[in-house]
């Protein structure tokens, strides 16, 4: 019966086979941001009531006034934190390039 000389091949080869996997870059994603809670709830807006008085009138229009500046305060919000999401994004596309360049 002749030696098998295969028995001593498979380490060796799944060690090469395994480093070179272990050297292959991985991929990586670009970077996201969260957007805070403020800028993806529903802005509310008051209602007047069935038949409205004058006060009503009034502490509708005096409700609707701070509510859409707290609107348009968590839109700004959304706003800068995709404007800020889309710089760090060029960033990586920027030093994704530079790598891609060196290597």
């Amino acid at each position: 019966m002749q030696p098998i000389l295969s028995r001593p091949i498979v380490p060796l080869a799944f060690a090469i086979m395994t480093a070179a996997c272990a050297t292959s870059p991985r991929p990586v994603a670009p970077p996201r941001l969260a957007l805070p809670d403020a800028a993806i709830r529903p802005c509310a807006l008051a209602v007047l009531p069935d038949h409205p008085t004058a006060a009503d009138l009034d502490a509708t229009y005096m409700q609707r006034g701070a509510q859409v500046v707290s609107c348009d305060a968590a839109r700004a919000l959304a706003v800068e934190t995709l404007i800020a999401e889309r710089r760090l994004i060029d960033e990586w596309l920027r030093l994704q390039q530079g790598r891609r360049q060196v290597g």
